[in-house]
């Protein structure tokens, strides 16, 4: 306690403790000696175990609780919620050492506590999970998972037995049944006791059934026999009866008579007997196999011959009862005896109870008698074992050295024997470490901003190039060329189908003969015929003939569409300086080919920048006003629109609307008109129609007169309810699809905002987000809306249509979306959608903040990983496939327009074109007599011959030449090669030391078998897949040689300040590393292609299918308009029996109907005539009779029976009328005709309707 000892607050009356508990801890120091840090720590602690034996003595639950926490005491496993318990406990334990002279519990004594009580909640617990699994099997009814149950370990069920599993359910359910009727508690389960008894239970019944069916067979068996010996000892020993052995033939005797009465059937009875236990439980035991069970044993029949235990007990005991009456006064004596018995008994109990409460009393003093012994003999113990240890020390350092050097052995040859039994895990460790390593080491080339050289040595085997990569590159290109084949004749398929449609239409109006349309379907079903013939020609014959001629002018057309795709500035140029009209087609044809229909990622790229800069040039050039990109419908916009709506667009269109757009159109019960007047005229005709008279309501009304009926406004309502809840579905279905809106798309409107922005910096984000969304809405998705079967959103048979219901559905839609989509509000003529503003608002800014996300896109470059070595690295060179007729307009464009195009004159393409000379025609491209000069057709011939397609190799006519060290980045390119040959053979940890390092002869050898390896890998290359004959030759050279001119090589870049030597270098270094990340995107950009371009391939081929379809039903409507035709002329007809009339004969025709005009007048048919008054309408009369087509009626008027004019009318025409909202029709340019009710007497006279 004092000061200067720097110790914890100590207390005085704990004095013994700190002595013993400080003493001990100093005793098991080994130098007997406690440093201060020490001796705090443990006064301490001490301290705190002190308090709390003192809130123990107090029992202070709450100090106890506290002192139990106190973090000096440093106890483990210590819980909160299991306070109290622990509190509890050790007020237990405390009372009990202090019964037994211990003063304090010690720091060992409470953890020992607070274990024990930890262990005893977890037990708890585990038992009270178990308790409520039986009790949930028990409600089952399912003996099999109630013993389950019961065999839990954590339940701790004292003799349970499978075999009792039956009788365990049934006395459980009994018993759990039983206490809910007690308790009147319906949840009421079964506790751990009562689960038990009921255990113990059902076992007693079944041990004491089993005892009585073998004591019953016994008797049975017995009396059958006529044996009396074992019939005592069996009532005795198997139904516990008290016999007497002087009776033993009076029971025979009693129990012999008594199964003479029993009825017998052998032939019914099994060996089963049958004992009810506690009086509701049933068990079976076969007599025969001694075989007991509770379950009914399948087709048992019981014994009925046999006595029942019931029957043998009440025999026995009544013959028991008989001989003991008579023995009863014999007995007296022996009542004497027993009652000296218990008084000798009782006295023997008393005697002990006083010894036992005598030694309880001075059980401390025994305890303590006993502790002061044992002690004695253990000090002695310890003291002689101690002094043998002193006097043997040599021998027991020996000892101790064998025991380690046998333990040590016995370890390694353990751990040895571990590793052979573990060889498969431990390689499979040894592997995955290795894996660990290599995936450490590509992180290191891809994220490293300097990757070590040793690191690119393992992974230059990337950047060759395998059999695989030959196979993929050559099914790419044969993919594509398919698919931009099959993009190109669809789209002439298309317009071909187009033009049948309208000389279809002009034959219906016989505008045109049917021999025009049959010429036109020849031609139609010809053209895929000719169309490889032709090429097959053009190959042969034509530029690609083997000439040096020809192939010289093939290189010059190949260089010079090169240079177009990838400067996309002579193009966007190109395009301002044409037509409007003419820069359409130019677009729709040649752009796209050029660029393959953007079918790999190189050719979208390259696409994506000449949409970007010819945008960007229209803006600058053309764009006065920012709204003149949506009034003035620019040329780029137009052509990025129709391009994504294309052949690569229209999947994605597909995806996003196809869904919601077929729910639209199946729902059969959707009627959405928006039109107050067409809502009137619809309700009107219905009346008509439904009453057969004429309405007294105005026919020709405005929007405010058709709102003045409550009829329209409540129908007009009900669209407007039902167009909301479409119109959210498909913005839900647009705003959850910004993923799948064409990259290209998002591009391009991310540039037009920026471009915007540029030029005019005032205008607010609201303004340019209306641009963007009029370009990503309204021009890209609206029309695909409004008309699903004009972009292929759905799938339309042949012949087959949108009914005007279902397209009047859509168009609401579609504008709703159009004004909210541009912010603006239904004002003016469409007031009476005003109610719907407030979600035109709401609306807006959900788009808004759609537009804002779909211009947040990357950079083509980083989206397609694309730079300017791409076209240098990649192993085949881009192809497109080009008519002969676009090159020809593309050459002779270029030629007109080139002082604009091409200003400077040593501009590469004015180099180009001079040496391409003038325009050839098409014979120069198909070969000399190709076509005959003397054909009368040879004009049309080679009109076609001119759509014959072609493929361009496509090359740069200004790649490096041998000994043009001046182009650097094809130096940095060959440098770079050969430095990889070399690292992959001679290592290094940096490329000067390798360079200055002479190789090995061994590296020779290996260097050599990789020349010749690469050497049969390119033999085996397509001839447009091999690289160029320098960058072969340098891949032939020895090692050594290699050497000097990569240090020859980089001295040059060196010079040019493209690589340092005070680097090392490593800036080439760092070079390699990136063609190699680049080759690994670059192989799974190839594989995704490939997928990709077999996806368009199959959606081309289902189009195709589709064409064709149409083609077969166009060929189908000729046929039977050549049938009719043929019908027509053969002059015959059919008679009413089926039989042809001769030429000549008279057709049947069927009566014609007549009116007086005044008579329509009043079925409200003819509503006036002109110049005439109504009384003299009795002198008109109107003959309408049917014509020989179906629905043709001819009209006949004549006044006073002089026939004064004639008309035909067509049905169909009326209801179209009808269709329109027409009401009111002239006939004869002077009556005023009723056309609901016209139609409603024609389907009553002539049709039966």
């Amino acid at each position: 306690m004092k000061p200067e000892a720097q110790l914890p607050v100590v207390h005085s009356f704990a004095a013994v403790v700190y002595q013993t508990e400080l003493f001990n801890l100093q005793q098991q120091n080994a130098v007997n000696y406690l440093a201060h840090d020490e001796l705090s720590v443990a006064v301490e602690m001490l301290s705190a175990v002190v308090l709390l034996n003192q809130a123990l003595e107090n029992k202070d639950i709450q100090m106890i609780r506290n002192h139990l926490r106190n973090p000096c005491i440093g106890f483990n496993n210590l819980e909160e919620e299991n306070l109290q318990r622990y509190a509890d406990t050790l007020l237990s334990i405390k009372s009990e050492a202090s019964s037994q002279g211990q003063d304090y519990l010690s720091w060992n004594d409470i953890q020992n506590c607070i274990d024990m009580v930890n262990m005893q909640i977890q037990e708890e617990n585990e038992r009270i999970i178990a308790i409520n699994h039986i009790n949930e099997a028990i409600d089952q009814g399912n003996a099999e998972k109630t013993l389950e149950a019961l065999l839990m370990p954590t339940a701790k069920l004292q003799d349970v037995r499978p075999e009792n599993a039956k009788h365990y359910q049934d006395v459980l359910h009994h018993a759990k049944t039983q206490k809910r009727k007690e308790t009147q508690d319906e949840s009421a389960v079964l506790w751990l006791d009562e689960i038990q008894k009921g255990i113990s239970d059902a076992n007693s019944n079944i041990k004491e059934a089993a005892i009585l069916a073998v004591g019953i067979s016994m008797i049975n068996k017995s009396l059958e026999k006529g044996d009396s010996q074992p019939i005592l000892m069996t009532l005795q020993s198997k139904f516990g009866l008290r016999v007497a052995s002087e009776c033993a033939e009076t029971y025979f005797k009693n129990l012999s008579e008594a199964q003479k009465l029993k009825t017998k059937d052998d032939s019914n009875e099994s060996p089963w007997i049958k004992l009810i236990m506690q009086n509701m439980y049933s068990y079976y035991y076969n007599v025969e196999t001694e075989e007991g069970t509770c379950a009914v044993p399948e087709g048992v029949v019981p014994k009925t011959s046999w006595l029942t235990a019931e029957e043998i007990q009440n025999i026995v005991g009544q013959v028991t009862a008989d001989y003991n009456r008579e023995q009863l006064w014999l007995a007296n004596e022996s009542l004497i005896v027993q009652l000296q018995a218990q008084a000798r008994g009782f006295l023997v109990r008393r005697n002990f109870q006083d010894r036992k409460a005598y030694l309880q009393n001075q059980e401390p003093s025994a305890i303590k008698i006993q502790a002061f012994w044992k002690g004695f003999k253990q000090r002695k113990s310890y003291v002689d074992r101690l002094k043998v240890l002193q006097s043997n020390v040599a021998a027991i350092v020996k000892i101790q050295s064998w025991v380690k050097m046998w333990l040590a052995r016995t370890a390694y040859r353990k751990r040895l024997q571990y590793f052979k039994d573990h060889n498969e895990e431990i390689v499979k460790i040894q592997a995955f470490l290795r894996a660990n390593k290599a995936r450490e080491d590509y992180r290191t080339l891809i994220g490293a901003e300097n990757p070590p050289l040793p690191v690119l040595r393992k992974f230059a085997y990337l950047l060759d190039q395998s059999d695989l990569d030959f196979q993929e590159e050559l099914e790419v290109t044969r993919l594509r060329e398919e698919v931009v084949t099959k993009i190109r004749s669809n789209q002439q398929l298309e317009k071909d189908l187009n033009l049948m449609d309208i000389k279809i239409g002009l034959l219906v109006k016989n505008r045109i003969t049917l021999q025009d349309v049959v010429l036109h379907s020849k031609k139609l079903n010809k053209k895929s015929k000719s169309q490889l013939e032709e090429m097959v020609m053009v190959d042969k014959q034509g530029i690609k003939g083997l000439s040096k001629e020809r192939r010289k002018k093939l290189e010059a057309y190949q260089h010079l569409f090169y240079l177009l795709q990838t400067n996309p500035t002579y193009l966007a140029k190109l395009i301002f300086q044409m037509p409007q009209n003419k820069s359409t087609k130019f677009m729709d044809t040649v752009i796209f080919t050029l660029y393959n229909y953007a079918s790999n990622q190189r050719e979208e790229y390259l696409l994506l920048k000449l949409f970007k800069t010819a945008l960007e040039e229209e803006i600058n050039s053309k764009v006065d006003q920012i709204q003149d990109i949506v009034t003035g419908n620019p040329t780029v916009i137009k052509m990025v629109v129709s391009f994504n709506r294309g052949a690569r667009g229209q999947n994605t269109l597909r995806q996003l609307l196809a869904p919601v757009v077929k729910e639209i159109m199946e729902d059969k019960s959707l009627i959405i008109n928006t039109s107050p007047v067409d809502v009137y005229k619809s309700w009107v005709n219905q009346l008509e129609m439904q009453t057969g008279e004429a309405s007294k309501l105005p026919y020709d009304v405005t929007t405010e007169q058709a709102l003045a009926h409550t009829e329209v406004v409540n129908k007009l309502e009900s669209s407007i309810q039902s167009l909301r809840a479409v119109t959210d579905k498909v913005l839900t279905t647009i705003f959850s699809s910004l993923s799948m809106m064409p990259y290209g798309m998002r591009y391009i409107a991310k540039v037009l905002k920026s471009s915007l922005h540029e030029k005019f910096p005032d205008a607010t984000e609201d303004e340019l987000l209306k641009i963007v969304g009029n370009l990503l809405y309204y021009r890209y998705m609206n029309p695909a809306i409004v008309a699903p079967d004009g972009f292929d959103i759905i799938d339309m048979t042949a012949g087959g249509q949108i009914h005007p219901d279902q397209r009047r559905n859509l168009g609401c839609v579609a504008k709703v979306l159009q004004h909210a989509a541009s912010n603006k509000l239904f004002e003016g003529e469409s007031e009476h959608l005003s109610s719907m503003n407030t979600y035109l608002s709401q609306t807006y800014q959900k788009f808004r903040n759609f537009f804002q996300a779909a211009c947040d896109v990357p950079e083509p470059e980083e989206k397609f990983n694309i730079d300017e070595y791409s076209d240098m690295v990649t192993l085949s060179k881009p192809v497109i496939y080009i008519s002969i007729e676009e090159i020809i307009n593309t050459h002779s464009l270029l030629l007109e327009h080139q002082d604009a195009i091409a200003t400077e004159p040593n501009d590469l393409l004015n180099e180009l074109l001079e040496g391409l000379g003038p325009v050839p025609d098409v014979e120069s491209f198909l070969g000399e007599g190709s076509v005959d000069p003397n054909d009368p057709n040879r004009e049309s011939t080679l009109n076609q011959l001119a759509k014959t397609e072609i493929s361009l190799s496509l090359t740069s006519k200004y790649e490096l030449r041998e000994g043009e060290d001046q182009d650097l980045k094809s130096l940095m390119i060959k440098t770079k090669r050969l430095i990889v040959d070399m690292i992959r053979t001679q290592p290094g940890d940096t490329l000067s030391e390798i360079l200055e390092t002479t190789a090995t002869a061994q590296q020779e050898s290996e260097h050599s078998k990789l020349v010749e390896k690469r050497a049969i890998l390119d033999s085996k290359t397509p001839e447009k897949m091999k690289r160029s004959q320098s960058i072969f030759e340098d891949g032939q050279l020895p090692i050594e040689q290699k050497k000097r001119k990569i240090q020859r090589n980089l001295r040059t870049l060196e010079q040019a300040g493209l690589v340092s030597s005070a680097t090392k270098y490593q800036e080439i270094i760092n070079e390699i590393a990136k063609d190699i990340r680049n080759q690994r995107r670059y192989r799974h950009h190839r594989k995704a292609e490939l997928v990709k371009l077999q996806q368009t391939l199959n959606a081309l081929n289902s189009k195709t299918a589709f064409y064709e379809e149409q083609i077969n039903y166009y060929n189908t409507y000729i046929k039977t308009c050549l049938d009719n035709l043929t019908r027509k002329n053969s002059r015959r007809s059919i008679k009413l029996d089926g039989k042809e009339e001769v030429k000549g004969s008279k057709k049947l025709k069927q009566a014609s109907l007549k009116y007086t005009a005044a008579r329509l007048h009043e079925k409200g048919v003819i509503l006036e005539i002109e110049d005439l008054q109504t009384n003299q309408f009795k002198n008109v009369m109107f003959d309408i009779t049917p014509g020989e087509e179906v629905g043709d009626f001819e009209i006949k008027a004549k006044f006073l029976g002089v026939e004064m004019e004639k008309v035909q009318l067509h049905f169909q025409d009326l209801l179209q009328m009808q269709y329109e909202g027409v009401a009111v029709m002239k006939m004869f340019d002077k009556a005023k005709v009723n056309v609901n009710l016209l139609i409603f007497l024609l389907n009553k006279k002539f049709y039966g309707k």
